[in-house]
């Protein structure tokens, strides 16, 4: 009887370690299906991991505060819903000055960051010292060109867009003369210059174009002033080129009632702007974010047009924010679009001012 308990208790006992070794082996297993399978990043269904397993973290490096420049406006928010729709983890780093611009970049570039993004002639410098000391960084640089083996350069054939625009204000002018507010005189912003001039030519070979330019991005005193004196010379159309300085003058268009054009975003009134040169920023940011996630990034340069989609003119490419103005006109606009076509085909090229 002795013996038969001891033997039952033997078994017993081999049966329980048994069940507690099959016990760890199944509580190790699902420890490591939890963590190949972790919490997704804030506000997304699913957080796509990098090579340590870790979320992919982005930075967005302005080079100067984002304010009310549209074209930072945009890509920020482009930016920022890429980070959401995509499970990436995504800041902005807004720039105050020079300095901060590549502080901004070079602590970005230290940290954890898997991609930079940043943007305009202005970061070039820093850009250009900083990714060669990170050759295993990868940055994207919108509205320029960077040449480095570790950077995407993203630039807009703005000209074509330019180009739409020139054609409308020499359809729209009823006095022969039509004039340009442009930031500065540099040679990113001859792209708009440039092509605004060969469209309103287009129209009318012996139009009349002034071009004035206010020192900075973010003047519309000086806009204005600039755009009072054009239509003191007789520009019944006067563009606005020059970021925030629009502001100017479309308070200049509102006192004396020529008509007007803003840019980047759609910022007609329904009065006297009654055009808008867009650039989608927003879409350029989101679509790196998006290539970038899904191992479709490259290197080298992207280019966006009006057959990308990357620029556009209200009403012509995209519809505007308010019905179209009677001082354009549908029948205007019919010729606006058959121009954009031939654009897209290439039986109008529009020469580049950077190429010439």
């Amino acid at each position: 009887m002795k013996k038969t308990l001891s033997l039952m208790l033997m078994f017993v006992l081999i049966a329980g370690v048994l069940a507690a070794c099959g016990s760890n082996k199944n509580n190790s297993n699902n420890a490591g299906s939890s963590a190949s399978s972790s919490a997704p990043a804030s506000g997304s269904a699913s957080a796509p991991a990098a090579s340590d397993g870790k979320p992919k973290k982005i930075a967005l490096i302005t080079p100067e505060p984002i304010g009310v420049n549209a074209f930072f406006v945009l890509m920020d928010e482009g930016f920022k819903k890429a980070g959401e729709d995509f499970g990436v983890t995504v800041k902005t780093l807004e720039s105050t000055d020079p300095a901060s611009i590549e502080q901004n970049i070079r602590t970005a570039a230290a940290g954890d960051y898997d991609l930079i993004i940043t943007a305009t002639y202005q970061v070039e410098d820093a850009l250009k010292k900083i990714a060669p000391e990170y050759p295993d960084k990868a940055f994207a640089v919108i509205d320029t060109v960077v040449d480095l083996p570790n950077v995407r350069s993203i630039a807009f054939r703005e000209y074509e867009a330019s180009y739409l625009l020139g054609a409308a204000s020499a359809l729209v002018s009823k006095s022969g003369t039509v004039g340009n507010v442009v930031a500065m005189d540099i040679p990113l912003l001859s792209k708009y210059t440039s092509g605004f001039e060969q469209g309103a030519k287009s129209i009318n070979p012996n139009i009349k174009i002034l071009v004035g330019y206010v020192g900075g991005y973010t003047d519309p005193a000086k806009a204005k002033e600039l755009a009072l004196q054009q239509n003191a010379q007789g520009a019944d159309f006067i563009a606005g080129m020059s970021a925030a300085g629009d502001l100017g003058v479309f308070e200049a268009a509102g006192e004396k009632g020529f008509y007007t054009s803003g840019q980047d975003t759609d910022n007609t009134d329904g009065k006297q702007v009654i055009l808008s040169q867009l650039k989608g920023t927003d879409a350029v940011a989101y679509e790196t974010v998006k290539d970038f996630v899904e191992g479709n990034f490259s290197y080298g340069v992207r280019d966006y047009g009006l057959k990308e989609g990357g620029v556009g003119l209200t009403n012509v490419t995209k519809e505007g924010k308010f019905p179209l103005s009677d001082a354009i006109g549908q029948e205007n606009v019919d010729k606006l679009k058959k121009i954009s076509d031939d654009i897209i085909a290439g039986t109008i090229v529009v020469k580049n001012p950077l190429q010439q």
